[in-house]
């Protein structure tokens, strides 16, 4: 990488890998909710997901570049750990508080890639796709949000005493 464009490129690439990754793994996440209402906020961020993969398709195809060839090795360690977390666990409530957690610190690694992805295209002058990409930050700071009202309204609660 030599330029700015360069790194934006990566950082797309780095993106697309993250969601697809993300994609794949949401439904067996869900598989261990126990929760409806949470099984309910992780459905709607997996439709979120596939919108935001396809997003980024449209920028990379207006960059006449492909979306893929890079690997978001950060992406594939947060959803190892969710994993190792997933084995870990021995009560549905606590699991539930865990799967919050463990898609929060997805929801902010992408909120940082996202967010630098939106500098770097306003710095190179592309404002459309600036925009498109504010957008899905705008989502993930929402979807964050939401996770974490869900958990301090109502699953902490319940983990607190481990056999509530």
């Amino acid at each position: 990488m030599k330029t700015l464009n360069d790194l934006f490129e990566y950082q797309l690439k780095d993106l697309y890998s993250a969601e697809t990754q993300l994609l794949a793994a949401l439904p067996d996440i869900m598989e261990h909710t126990n929760d409806e209402g949470l099984k309910q906020v992780f459905e709607n961020q997996l439709e979120d997901t596939k919108e935001q993969k396809s997003r980024i398709e449209n920028i990379c195809d207006e960059l006449s570049i492909s979306p893929t060839g890079e690997t978001c090795q950060a992406m594939k360690g947060l959803i190892k750990e969710a994993k190792h977390f997933i084995e870990e666990v021995e009560n549905d409530e606590v699991m539930d508080v865990g799967l919050v957690a463990e898609i929060q610190r997805v929801q902010h690694y992408e909120i940082s890639g996202y967010g630098s992805a939106v500098r770097f295209a306003k710095e190179l002058g592309l404002r459309k796709i600036a925009k498109t990409l504010q957008k899905t930050l705008n989502e993930e700071y929402d979807a964050d949000d939401t996770l974490e009202k869900f958990a301090e309204t109502r699953l902490n609660k319940k983990a607190i005493g481990g056999n509530v």
